[in-house]
């Protein structure tokens, strides 16, 4: 088992920019993850099984709901120190930040925002305690960028509701005790309604041989005839928008996130370079590999200053969701690419699971798909800037 020697690269100073508890934060979520997640990430991705022994660590240094508020068991973090949680975690495997956002982003989010009190104090402890794990039902098997056109549908029987339907590439499934699951009511109107392990018709079978996110768990959601109390329905806010808000938030986090898995590709790169030595001086000597490096830190800093820039406008509420894309989109992509240099450091060794880069740069193969394509976030960009849609 090798040791986890990473060191964050901070070109430009960055760490002034933070406050204290920031980087009290941070520190501790890296501390974290050196010691309990990268001694067994390699080995839980070769044999593709979540770690569930980490979903307590999790709890405990708040990346379940860091921004939900004290009273309903979150850490009433700010925005940024949500976002550097999330980097932190993402430099140990991005399958268990996606883990961390679902949780936060995309259940704990919606039941905080849209749902009602009683729903808050009945659910939002126990998932930010780990007790209870959830999962966030849009995607379906024929609609994925276009969610409006799901067809998973409930009907009101007088004193339930009748829920049918199926959703798939849903994090945390097979696990999760409540799923937070987007319908169409019979005027097909788009509304959340809380699912919970163990109503009748309810299933998430898991899905196997995964190259990518392979330390995530990953399913479906089936709905056949599942009966649904009323008092289940999130009743604050419905339509499309109510899910593309959360996704706002886990996006956010996925903007941070990536940054973490680019630094520690390009770590792994830098050190690997100057212990490599070919033609009788270290690899880093040569022009190829500091031009390869170069770029990395380069991307990796502009990277940073557009999310801590992000975290600052969502600390005030004034963050569009345009904005959110294209950190989101730049992100993710300047991840990949830097993976995808780094293994190229490495020669041969970069595909081996002594190092991290190519678990990392299969993870981000999923990353750049999942809550909005690469494609469809240069398209909302392409919206904002234009206001013409080429949705329609």
């Amino acid at each position: 088992m090798k040791p986890d020697l990473f060191q964050a690269p901070d070109y430009y100073n960055l760490d002034e920019l933070l406050t204290e508890e920031h980087k009290l934060v941070r520190n501790a979520t890296r501390d974290w993850v050196k010691k309990e997640v990268s001694p067994i990430i390699e080995e839980y991705a070769q044999k593709a099984e979540f770690p569930n022994q980490i979903i307590n660590g999790l709890a405990e240094i708040g990346a379940f709901g860091p921004y939900i508020p004290t009273e309903y068991g979150g850490a009433g973090l700010d925005q940024i120190s949500y976002g550097l949680i999330m980097q932190e975690i993402e430099r140990g495997d991005s399958g268990i930040r996606s883990t961390a956002s679902v949780q936060s982003s995309l259940v704990m989010y919606p039941i905080w925002k849209y749902g009602t009190e009683v729903q808050r104090k009945k659910y939002l402890p126990k998932l930010a305690s780990g007790e209870w794990m959830g999962c966030f039902g849009l995607t379906e098997p024929d609609h994925g960028s276009n969610p409006g056109g799901m067809t998973t549908n409930f009907k009101d029987k007088g004193d339930h509701y009748l829920l049918n339907g199926a959703k798939m590439w849903i994090s945390n499934a097979p696990f999760a005790q409540v799923a937070v699951v987007w319908a169409k009511d019979e005027s097909g109107r788009i509304h959340g309604l809380l699912v919970e392990r163990g109503m009748e018709g309810f299933s998430t079978p898991e899905t196997h041989n995964k190259w990518s996110l392979r330390a995530s768990a990953t399913g479906e959601l089936i709905f056949d005839n599942v009966k649904v109390p009323k008092e289940n329905i999130l009743s604050n806010k419905s339509g499309l928008g109510a899910p593309l808000g959360c996704l706002d938030s886990a996006r956010y986090g996925i903007a941070w996130g990536a940054i973490g898995a680019a630094m520690d590709c390009y770590d792994t790169a830098l050190r690997y370079s100057k212990e490599r030595t070919q033609f009788g001086k270290p690899i880093g000597q040569f022009q190829l590999q500091q031009k390869k490096l170069a770029e990395m830190i380069t991307e990796i800093t502009k990277a940073q200053l557009l999310t801590w820039r992000l975290g600052v406008l969502r600390n005030e509420s004034k963050a569009t969701s345009a904005q959110i894309s294209m950190a989101k989109r730049n992100n993710v992509d300047m991840a990949l690419n830097i993976a995808r240099e780094a293994r190229q450091i490495l020669g041969g060794m970069g595909i081996t699971g002594e190092y991290s880069i190519m678990r990392h740069m299969m993870n981000l193969e999923s990353v750049i798909t999942y809550e909005g394509t690469h494609d469809i976030h240069l398209l909302i960009t392409g919206l904002d800037v234009t206001g013409l849609n080429a949705f329609k």
